[in-house]
């Protein structure tokens, strides 16, 4: 039986969650957001997490349950501080995704959804990264690595779990934990949103030919010229 939160968590909690529930026209549309909430509060949906969250949208607790179980960015047990994404979807697969994947489970001693001993990696296969025009990709707590060899996805994994300081390849250059990445997913900003490129390279390549040829896209009817 979960014995709920603390009263200074659950008030810092609730805190929150009213500001995120302030934002929606039915409580109940805030659910998503919540679970990434309590989420960030601890590392994954605990028990205390689904009954906070039913509690404050007025849900039962089942209901809650059967959205937390859905979707695969909500975790049933406790990830490591940095979430580990390979991307094994066609075209990162072809591109060495497959290899990646295969020489990063054997170095770190984990499977898919399975965390290290030291609490610091939890690796997961991917389907998809959207951002093929990178493939092979991996993404750390949601940002992007691009590029990625089975040497180079080694030496990330090895300086996430030494402390090095690691930055991603688009996006901000300070990389947050998975906890953090939660916390921002529920709808509180950490103020690097703004922060380094959002696209670059081969992403930008059709945007300059388009340029270069006057290209643009049909204005649709009734749009002002």
């Amino acid at each position: 039986m979960s014995m709920g939160y603390a009263p200074e968590v659950r008030e810092r909690l609730a805190t929150d969650a009213k500001e995120i529930i302030g934002r929606y026209p039915r409580p109940r549309s805030a659910l998503l957001p919540l679970l990434h909430l309590v989420q960030s509060e601890d590392g994954y949906v605990s028990d205390a997490g689904q009954e906070f969250c039913a509690e404050m949208l007025g849900l039962s607790k089942a209901e809650v349950v059967g959205v937390a179980t859905f979707y695969t960015m909500y975790k049933r047990e406790p990830s490591g501080e940095y979430n580990v994404g390979v991307c094994i979807n066609t075209l990162c697969a072809v591109m060495g995704g497959d290899q990646i994947w295969e020489e990063l489970t054997e170095h770190v001693g984990v499977g898919h959804d399975e965390t290290t001993a030291d609490g610091k990696i939890t690796l997961e296969r991917l389907e998809c990264n959207a951002a093929c025009d990178f493939a092979p990709v991996m993404m750390v707590n949601w940002e992007f690595f691009d590029n990625q060899t089975p040497e180079s996805a080694k030496q990330l994994v090895d300086d996430l779990r030494a402390g090095t300081e690691v930055s991603p390849t688009r996006g901000p250059r300070r990389l947050c934990t998975f906890k953090e990445a939660s916390r921002v997913l529920a709808g509180l900003p950490d103020g690097q949103a703004g922060d380094g490129p959002s696209a670059a390279g081969p992403s930008l390549e059709g945007l300059k030919v388009a340029k270069a040829n006057g290209w643009e896209a049909p204005k649709a009817e009734g749009s002002e010229k």
